[in-house]
């Protein structure tokens, strides 16, 4: 603890001044969620229409992270590398957003820097029409009251977990430093469609299937396009209380696509070279960007995430309820023998101080389930968090978090079993 005392005095100072040349007015644009404090438990985005049409404006915005990571770990086999306490690569985003036409506005990510790819590429993009009045002046203006139409190749609307999650820098809206177990996020060309009506809300929506996109010359793979949609409430019930719940679905049966619902982020995991293994005899380790979480891989998936939310004054309460199964690609000769895997989690967060400026938070998650429904034993894994953060600004957060997570049961072999990590990590965000 006395090395993280240290840090924070070398990173607070640098946080104050930035927080001043952040401040700085920037446009605000229509059915848009904003990227930093004010962003806090927006969902999709409110067809309240409070900023008004005055031409074009591009609004550039950016998000930028850096983790001070003390972790051990340990397994069965004992061949885990040992974990050294030091800074993670810091990551950063570019984000572009216009407003093109009343009512209708566009939005680029781009990743300039992250763990999986410290190369700049584009994370993607996508059209949001809240109004038809490029048609004809008041086109299905009743309709578009209630209505979004949503069309890119960008993250899609299934289950509430990708609104709170770290999209690689942009962090600010996550109170922890990681996502979940099994984290459902991809990015996908897709259409969906969203209506809002008095609280109620209902979703439908396309995507292909594929996080990589190529034209398909003598395929004989079997892509299939994947369907999703989500119906749910939210509401203001009175200053103090907001209730939200919602259900989500996603189904694709291509042998060949779908597998990317739980692994489409390009980013990596925030928790740097956990399960990594020593060298073997051949110079071989074992280990990937994405250790510390989980991806069954399933095809011909089908997935249901349901989503409880509760705010009463600064106390926020945040579920998952998940399953997701499927075939898998590792079951041939038979590829239709199904597994299945749960999901479940809670948060527990409590903000305090001048507009919440401060926060506590808790988190437990576990996943449990089997690759074949065959199989004797379930694969598990837990995770405990525990949380505080300062928003220094709406701009800029700290949080420091202990964690552990342990991988149960005796399915796992090999560098999982008995394996588990658990230690401290300090976060430094800005997004604006």
């Amino acid at each position: 603890m006395k090395t993280i005392g240290n840090i924070l005095k070398a990173i607070l100072p640098l946080l104050f001044f930035t927080s001043g040349v952040l401040y700085a007015q920037v446009p605000s644009l229509q059915y848009w969620r904003p990227n930093d404090k004010r962003g806090l438990n927006v969902f999709e985005p409110s067809k309240s229409d409070t900023i008004s049409f005055r031409g074009m404006k591009i609004r550039i915005g950016g998000d930028f992270a850096m983790q001070f990571q003390s972790l051990n770990q340990s397994n069965d086999l004992d061949n885990l590398v040992e974990l050294g306490s030091d800074f993670n690569l810091p990551t950063a985003n570019l984000n572009v957003d216009v407003q093109l036409l009343d009512g209708v506005r566009m939005h680029l990510r781009s990743y300039l820097s992250s763990r999986n790819h410290n190369d700049f590429y584009i994370k993607g993009g996508y059209l949001r029409m809240d109004k038809l009045d490029f048609v004809k002046p008041g086109f299905l203006e009743g309709v578009m009251k209630f209505t979004s139409i949503t069309i890119g190749y960008d993250e899609f609307n299934y289950g509430d977990t990708h609104f709170r999650r770290s999209d690689n820098a942009r962090a600010i809206f996550n109170p922890f430093n990681e996502n979940y177990i099994m984290d459902a996020f991809s990015t996908e060309p897709f259409g969906e469609v969203t209506v809002q009506n008095k609280g109620f809300l209902a979703l439908v929506g396309v995507t292909n299937g594929k996080l990589n996109q190529n034209v398909r010359v003598n395929d004989q793979s079997d892509n299939k396009p994947s369907f999703y949609g989500k119906l749910g409430y939210d509401k203001q019930i009175n200053d103090d209380l907001r209730v939200r719940l919602t259900g989500s679905w996603y189904i694709n049966k291509g042998e060949t696509t779908g597998t990317w619902l739980y692994g489409g982020d390009r980013t990596g995991s925030r928790y740097y070279y956990v399960t990594y293994t020593q060298p073997d005899a051949s110079g071989n380790v074992q280990g990937g960007n994405f250790d510390g979480r989980y991806n069954a891989r399933f095809t011909k998936i089908t997935a249901l995430q349901i989503n409880p939310f509760i705010k009463f004054k600064g106390l926020e309460l945040f579920g998952v309820i998940e399953r997701a199964s499927g075939s898998n690609e590792f079951t041939t000769p038979q590829p239709d023998k199904e597994g299945a895997f749960t999901q479940l989690a809670g948060d527990i967060i409590y903000r305090f101080g001048q507009n919440e400026k401060f926060y506590v938070a808790a988190r437990y998650n576990t996943i449990s389930g089997k690759q074949l429904e065959s199989a004797t034993d379930k694969l598990e894994i837990s995770r405990l968090n525990f949380a505080g953060g300062w928003y220094i600004s709406k701009n800029i957060l700290t949080k420091l978090e202990y964690l552990k997570q342990s991988y149960d049961g005796n399915a796992w072999t090999g560098r999982f079993a008995g394996a588990e990590f658990s230690g401290v990590m300090l976060e430094a965000v800005i997004s604006f």
